[in-house]
């Protein structure tokens, strides 16, 4: 067989997987973990707990780029914006953020606004109690998919369903040197229908609930170790497992890896470009079954730190 014959027969392949997770996705219920995954989430915990909203006491934005799965198509893109800030003079915090997922042919848009109310204790000590509250937009464009047969009710129409609004809660605790939250940021498990039928259930959005770690090892002077530890749990899904490890050198530069239990493995960098402007890369290669048709996943990170004026970032931050 040639090459090409070969390649073919692969995309053919991998088509069908992905015709069928649609399917599964689309008819049945569904319980896998359907919130979008980051190897740099130590960097981004806004979008998964609200509580974090206005811990680094400055205004801070970031913008995040992933795309996982790369060469297999239809594969998870994911783009997200968030900025929080505390509200000065009160022990308040405000984030927001934007979020767009698209597993072809399903694109999910998130608008969210964050709240949080910090209690503060001795020797810089901190508690954070969050809440958030925003929309989801969910398309599936299921008639544009190539099917084996074209009058299969199951394609015949599009699932968009423009409203699905939520709201989480989350507790954030902190110091300068470690930091452990739990979080659930959608509460609501709104149903997904077909549109024009109201009594058939698609699909739901589940309850997730996160539990997040860090802490900061002095190594010697001028290196530091931040071991980092993410919990995903959901509903008749298996328990997802994010342990990375990270040394800062002369607090400018980090460099790690990272270990999803039963998943991918890989490594990242981050460069603390100023006391403002930070930017991250990571990399990592699925070692499941996925692996033999795709070329790994790319996640860029920018972050930018606004000091209101006071003439310089409060530095460093390690979370």
């Amino acid at each position: 067989m040639s090459n090409s014959k070969y390649i073919k027969r692969i995309n053919q392949l991998v088509a069908r997987v992905i015709a069928v997770i649609v399917l599964l996705f689309c008819v049945l219920e569904s319980y896998a973990q359907q919130d979008p995954m980051y190897t740099q989430y130590m960097e981004n915990l806004l979008t998964l707990n609200p509580a974090y909203a206005g811990s680094k006491d400055v205004l801070s934005m970031m913008v995040v780029s992933r795309n996982q799965w790369v060469s297999m198509p239809g594969a998870p893109v994911t783009r997200s914006f968030s900025m929080n800030f505390p509200v000065v003079g009160t022990k308040m915090g405000l984030g927001f953020s934007f979020l767009s997922d698209q597993v072809d042919p399903v694109k999910q848009t998130g608008l969210y606004i964050d709240y949080s109310f910090t209690l503060s204790f001795s020797r810089r000590r901190s508690l954070s109690l969050g809440l958030k509250g925003g929309v989801n937009f969910f398309d599936a464009g299921l008639s544009d998919l190539t099917t084996n047969d074209p009058d299969d009710p199951v394609f015949a129409n599009d699932i968009n369903r423009k409203f699905l609004p939520n709201f989480g809660v989350g507790a954030f605790y902190y110091t300068p040197k470690y930091y452990f939250g739990l979080s659930l940021p959608k509460l609501i498990e709104n149903r997904i229908n077909k549109n024009g039928v109201s009594t058939q259930s698609i699909s739901k959005e589940q309850v997730h609930i996160f539990f997040m770690a860090g802490y900061v090892f002095d190594v010697n002077r001028i290196v530091k170790f931040k071991p980092s530890i993410l919990t995903k749990y959901v509903n008749n899904a298996p328990v997802g497992l994010d342990l990375t490890g990270t040394f800062l050198f002369y607090d400018r530069l980090w460099l790690g890896g990272m270990y999803r239990v039963g998943d991918s493995f890989g490594g990242l960098f981050q460069l603390q470009v100023t006391d403002q402007l930070k930017f991250g890369y990571s990399y990592d290669l699925p070692i499941n079954k996925l692996g033999a048709f795709s070329n790994g996943t790319h996640e860029i990170m920018v972050t930018f730190d606004f000091d209101f004026g006071r003439g310089r970032v409060r530095s460093p931050r390690y979370f």
